[in-house]
């Protein structure tokens, strides 16, 4: 797999297209924005005027889009896996229901395509270092193919399952797990913060605790100031604690921890904090300790 066709240039997708570019991959791209296009072209990729041009030629379509919707929109409603080249495979990358994963990859081997699910973790920084985990799911005799092509974009890269959805599974499981400890800590910050403690110092503290984590020292320092970069936005953990509650209750799994994180995240989103750095969600926490203006 070498032609790759990839839609969905935006924060992450794009570094992830151009690490494909700068391993010798034949990229084009597409994207409804146009700054985005440029970028691609000033790497080296090729840009197309539809996601059907891309799929043209291409030994392997990867997208990197929102949620699903857009993903059956550029498959379907778009023409992508029509115009895609019959034994093409199509690589979904996006963060996506576990089931609805699974019967979007019926329909893509119907048409006589092959499907990877293939979320990733990693973030931004991730996505630009090329260091993203990948968690992919597809029979043998599809994954091994395309093993050149995801890892040219992630350094970890997982062959968790032979079925579409098991993929996004992992993900639905590393996203809960995410947004917990995310709330957790906001939580704990809230309530130094309300006994006068500052923020900073609880970081250093627990920093080396036991009750250190990855979180911890991500979204920790971001929580102490004003006004953020914004690396992964409240409203992100919106969608994918949702993703997290659907998939509890397609499987009957009770999930009260995660309930609770969605509904801080759902509230900081309903404040005006929606495209703020998810690590705000701790303004919500401190409005509830009643901290003037939900700061210390």
């Amino acid at each position: 797999m070498r032609h790759i066709g990839f839609v969905g240039l935006g924060a992450m997708g794009l570094p992830m297209a151009e690490n494909l570019v700068r391993k010798q991959f034949h990229v084009t791209g597409f994207d409804m924005k146009q700054e985005a296009l440029t970028a691609l072209a000033k790497a080296g990729g090729q840009i197309a005027a539809n996601a059907a041009e891309v799929a043209h030629k291409a030994d392997a379509l990867v997208l990197m889009v929102v949620n699903m919707a857009q993903a059956e929109s550029v498959l379907f409603e778009a023409g992508a896996l029509a115009a895609l080249p019959k034994g093409g495979t199509v690589v979904l990358m996006a963060t996506c229901p576990p089931k609805e994963v699974a019967l979007l990859a019926d329909r893509v081997e119907q048409s006589g395509h092959h499907f990877i699910d293939a979320p990733v973790s990693g973030g931004v920084v991730g996505a630009q270092a090329g260091t993203l985990t990948i968690m992919a799911a597809a029979p043998s005799a599809v994954f091994e193919p395309a093993k050149a092509l995801l890892t040219a974009m992630g350094e970890k890269l997982f062959h968790v399952g032979d079925k579409a959805g098991q993929g996004a599974m992992i993900k639905t499981v590393n996203q809960l797990l995410c947004g917990v400890h995310i709330a957790a800590l906001a939580e704990g910050m809230a309530l130094a913060e309300k006994a006068g403690i500052d923020g900073q110092v609880v970081l250093d503290i627990c920093g080396g605790s036991a009750a250190s984590s990855w979180m911890l020292h991500n979204r920790g320092p971001r929580m102490v100031q004003a006004n953020p970069e914004v690396t992964s936005a409240v409203d992100i953990f919106v969608k994918d604690l949702s993703i997290v509650m659907d998939a509890g209750r397609a499987a009957k799994a009770a999930l009260p921890v995660a309930a609770a994180a969605h509904q801080m995240f759902l509230s900081a989103s309903a404040q005006g904090h929606g495209l703020k750095d998810d690590s705000q969600v701790v303004l919500t926490y401190r409005g509830l300790a009643g901290l003037d203006k939900g700061h210390a």
